[in-house]
């Protein structure tokens, strides 16, 4: 349990960056980003799996490459928690800011706990982590809410529903993901992440064909440098690293539990966020981030 638990909370500092990247790289579009994330995901998944072939012997090679069923359960999530999952929340937070999406991505652990309850596990003692995580999420959703108000666009509630959109797109990932490598212990936690890091490749490049900035226009734009960092960076750490940790923490831990720890995400991003702007949060918000810690242990007792 114990590294299952920290497995899921690595991927969650992973995770939180991605709610930053547009802010550290402006002037790219919501396609740019989500293009570039996944296509560094799957050429860094590719050179891997390439290297562990010319690295290991025939006899080992078997489970390296996905056969035509894990082909298609590869391209389908990585639709669903990958290229479609993050393509709505970068357009949620081009619309909202980073603070808000942040907390809607947040109600994750709740449905999680509420759909993935182990049947030998009573409500009642979940109930503890579900009022600290709904405390927290009331509280955050106050204080930025007044926030925004103050800087808010005409597009606000554009954002709102793209985040609910993104949020929606990863809770089915969470769970038909959860089921499948459980229904597949003979697949490595790393072979799975590239599979599905190929999978968001392909989707990746697709979108950029079709909807991307043309190459030699995206080269010349002022900030190209700062824009290849970030998608290398969220494409290898918030994707593939993040998506190793989380099997890991999928294949020891219910999903109840293991959605609990995805509110991690949303502390790390708030943190990350705060830093980045150079604002020191609320006092609500500095509470908010403690109930979510709260509930976080509160649900790990409860597992246990």
């Amino acid at each position: 349990m114990a590294a299952g638990i920290a497995a899921g909370l690595g991927a969650g500092a992973f995770w939180g960056t991605t709610f930053v990247a547009p802010l550290v790289a402006p002037g790219f579009s919501s396609e740019d980003y989500t293009a570039g994330r996944f296509i560094a995901c799957g050429l860094f998944s590719l050179a891997w799996m390439l290297w562990q072939t010319l690295m290991t012997s025939p006899k080992a090679r078997s489970g390296l490459w996905p056969d035509a069923a894990q082909t298609g359960a590869a391209l389908g999530l990585s639709v669903l928690g990958y290229t479609g999952y993050y393509l709505l929340l970068v357009y949620g937070i081009a619309d909202a800011g980073a603070a808000l999406p942040a907390l809607i991505i947040g109600t994750l652990p709740v449905w999680m706990m509420l759909l993935g309850k182990p049947d030998h596990l009573r409500w009642v003692a979940l109930l503890p982590g579900l009022v600290l995580t709904a405390a927290g999420m009331a509280l955050m959703m106050d204080a930025t809410s007044d926030a925004m108000g103050e800087t808010g666009s005409g597009h606000l509630w554009r954002g709102v529903l793209l985040a609910v959109g993104a949020m929606l797109s990863w809770l089915a990932f969470g769970m038909l993901n959860a089921r499948w490598i459980r229904r597949h212990p003979e697949v490595k936690s790393t072979a799975w992440a590239n599979w599905l890091g190929l999978a968001a490749g392909l989707g990746g490049l697709l979108l950029w064909l079709g909807w991307g900035t043309a190459w030699h226009a995206l080269v010349s734009r002022p900030g190209f440098g700062a824009f290849v960092f970030v998608c290398a960076f969220t494409g290898i750490g918030s994707a593939w690293i993040a998506s190793v940790m989380w099997n890991v923490a999928s294949r020891r831990l219910s999903t109840s539990l293991a959605g609990q720890l995805v509110v991690s995400e949303t502390v790390f991003a708030l943190i990350y966020a705060f830093v980045w702007s150079g604002d020191w949060p609320a006092t609500a918000q500095l509470l908010a981030c403690v109930l979510f810690v709260a509930g976080i242990l509160a649900s790990i007792r409860a597992h246990r």
